[in-house]
């Protein structure tokens, strides 16, 4: 008998953070749509009960958390309430980002600590608070949120993109270290993605153009299902010898 790849979740346990809306949104529904019940970690706990009823239109379970990826303390507690609620922990993605854009020269220091706080610091501390459950369990699925960002330049984004790019790397060095326990750790890394947190940027022709010709091969604004794919991949038995690695889901961006 052929032992096939599988790509169903069912009887999964997801935990998503900055679940609320954008790429977050389109992972929970498609982890659940894959079979995995989901932990929606979120900034204000009550802030997403219309996701919460679509999850549950689609046969699995929801839990809704407070957990603003700023403060460790709410990071464990959001994990360990999941676990208690789930009774384990299987896939983690780690969504939660933010991107004040400036000019290097103009960088405030309040923008600095809180994109490093909440897209380096925030994904270690998460990280770690489900590494350690599935550290126990021998086993678990880490994906976390790079972007094209960490491998090319983009003006009035520098410190978004030295954050990025410590993503990228903060998965090899988990990797690494947890692959003894059977978990593996990889990141994704889109280009601009339709999101609320990109409509204002896409909203400029000029802008827009401009970026549609960058994403070289397909020349199209990519959409969050093209992301919530690979992150479906990651997380399935199917991608169980990947580990340490960054998909680039730019569309050609950084092939030119």
């Amino acid at each position: 008998m052929y032992d096939f790849p599988k790509f169903t979740l069912s009887g999964d346990v997801a935990l998503i953070t900055g679940a609320a809306r954008g790429l977050g949104r389109a992972i929970a529904l498609a982890l659940a749509n894959a079979g995995a019940d989901i932990a929606l970690g979120l900034r204000e706990r009550n802030s997403a009960a219309d996701l919460v009823k679509e999850i549950e239109a689609l046969g699995r379970r929801a839990l809704p958390l407070e957990m603003n990826v700023a403060h460790r303390n709410q990071i464990f507690r959001a994990v360990d309430e999941a676990i208690e609620y789930f009774g384990k922990l299987d896939i983690l993605v780690n969504n939660a980002g933010v991107a004040p854009e400036n000019p290097a020269e103009s960088v405030r220091e309040e923008d600095f600590d809180l994109t490093l706080a909440v897209n380096l610091k925030g994904t270690f501390f998460a990280s770690q608070a489900a590494g350690r459950a599935m550290i126990a369990q021998k086993s678990g699925r880490i994906i976390n949120m790079s972007s094209q960002a960490g491998f090319v330049a983009l003006p009035t984004e520098s410190v978004y993109c030295m954050t990025k790019a410590g993503v990228a790397h903060l998965t090899k060095c988990l990797a690494i270290e947890w692959g003894k326990y059977n978990i593996t750790v990889n990141a994704v890394a889109p280009t601009f993605i339709r999101t609320p947190g990109t409509e204002s940027a896409l909203a400029n022709p000029e802008f827009r153009a401009d970026t549609i010709e960058r994403i070289a091969a397909l020349h199209r604004i990519g959409e969050p299902m093209d992301v919530a794919g690979a992150v479906i991949f990651l997380a399935s038995r199917a991608a169980a010898l990947i580990t340490g690695h960054t998909i680039l889901i730019d569309g050609g961006w950084t092939a030119r």
